[in-house]
């Protein structure tokens, strides 16, 4: 008998969630992942394991994923619809729920051409709110996509991801509509830094009743330098960075920048459990996990509850 998704009994129990995330290694040493993981280890509800994120080549999710759980971590295993067709996802859904993974992301992936196989086919086979659909259906009704009987079916508490900042405004919501109806039981967004922006998408999402069907968190990225703030603001896409907080980041002494950013973030996280509608957040501390402690003390969020 497997377990219930810690994320899924946080939630039910009506705390405010804290995901975070471990991006695997461009390599087999699993020490890395390790690494990573232990400055999370008793500070978040679960931990994202990205599946080759940017396109690039790194070590599977799933592989990653079992090192965390190895850790006393429950990983957000990761899949994306760019590398495999329905056939692979499925198998790789039954193999990961065996090994005992029970809480999963179901993500488009980012386009090869950003990352350092360009040629390489994008797959698609089917999209992410068909992927949500699938493993909801293998998990609620016993079947496969196909419509054969699963012998003994998964149960995954099933996460998608959204971008409230993308124009026209109206449409992200109604997308985010289309993946609560095909059964996601929580949604991760895009890092936010334009409040405004946010807001009106929350309020729109509380209007439509999609807060009550699933459990949204908000995605938080603590601002390292000014460099970053820059990159982020002009280079990233669906990515939206007010010039005041750009100009707040590399307007600091360049020595203090880095906790600058990290002020700016546990305001953010505080401004945003104030926002109805929002069950928790997303922290995702890009190759600074060992400050995320820090961050989430700083933010009132410890200790986590154990249930």
């Amino acid at each position: 008998m497997k377990t219930q998704s810690n994320l899924e009994k946080v939630l039910a129990a009506g705390h405010f969630a804290v995901t975070g995330e471990v991006g695997p290694p461009r390599g087999s040493d699993p020490e890395v992942v390790r690494s990573k993981a232990s400055h999370l280890v008793g500070k978040v509800d679960a931990v994202n394991v990205t599946d080759n994120q940017t396109a690039m080549v790194r070590m599977s999710s799933w592989a990653a994923s079992l090192i965390c759980k190895q850790m006393g971590l429950e990983p957000n295993y990761q899949m994306v619809c760019r590398d495999r067709n329905r056939l692979a996802m499925q198998s790789d859904i039954l193999g990961a729920y065996a090994l005992g993974l029970n809480t999963m992301l179901c993500l488009s992936g980012d386009h090869p051409r950003f990352g350092d196989h360009p040629m390489a086919a994008n797959v698609h086979d089917i999209d992410s709110i068909q992927l949500i659909a699938m493993v909801k259906g293998m998990c609620e009704e016993g079947r496969f996509q196909g419509g054969a009987e699963i012998s003994s079916p998964p149960k995954m508490f099933v996460g998608a991801a959204a971008n409230p900042f993308g124009d026209p405004q109206e449409l992200r919501v109604l997308r985010l509509g289309k993946k609560v109806a095909a059964g996601a039981d929580f949604i991760q967004t895009q890092c936010i830094y334009d409040m405004r922006r946010f807001k009106e998408f929350m309020h729109q999402a509380v209007d439509m009743g999609l807060t009550e069907k699933t459990s949204l968190l908000a995605g938080v990225t603590p601002l390292k330098s000014g460099g970053m703030a820059k990159y982020m603001a002009s280079k990233v896409p669906g990515m939206t960075v007010p010039d005041e907080i750009v100009k707040r980041i590399a307007g600091a002494p360049k020595d203090s920048q880095a906790q600058e950013g990290i002020k700016l973030c546990v305001e953010q996280i505080q401004e945003l459990k104030e926002v109805p509608g929002v069950a928790g957040i997303h922290l995702m501390a890009i190759e600074w996990e060992h400050r995320a402690a820090e961050i989430l003390e700083l933010a009132g969020l410890l200790p986590r509850p154990t249930l």
